[in-house]
């Protein structure tokens, strides 16, 4: 299974790419989807594109939903692994 898991901005980066942080795991991804993007902002990113801005309080519930689902861990495993939108070209 593949969500769109919500993550905050920690950085933003050149040529429309941004990190992300979640649990430990620090990602780039894309912003190109999104108008404006800022440091602290919560993002829900999918196969590494920033897909939508939320609140803060938006995101944790979400997580929380999603870990007590029991499908947080898996998405992170995802995340870890996959490589960002537009990384190497």
């Amino acid at each position: 299974m593949c969500l769109a898991i919500p993550a905050r901005v920690v950085s933003i980066d050149k040529d429309d790419m941004a990190t992300v942080a979640l649990e430990g795991i620090r990602k780039p991804v894309s912003t190109a989807l999104l108008e404006e993007v800022a440091v602290g902002d919560y993002v829900l990113v999918h196969v590494g594109y920033a897909l939508h801005k939320l609140s803060e309080e938006e995101a944790e519930r979400t997580l929380q939903l999603m870990a007590e689902a029991g499908v947080l861990a898996e998405e992170l495993e995802d995340m870890a692994g996959e490589p960002a939108a537009g990384a190497g070209a």
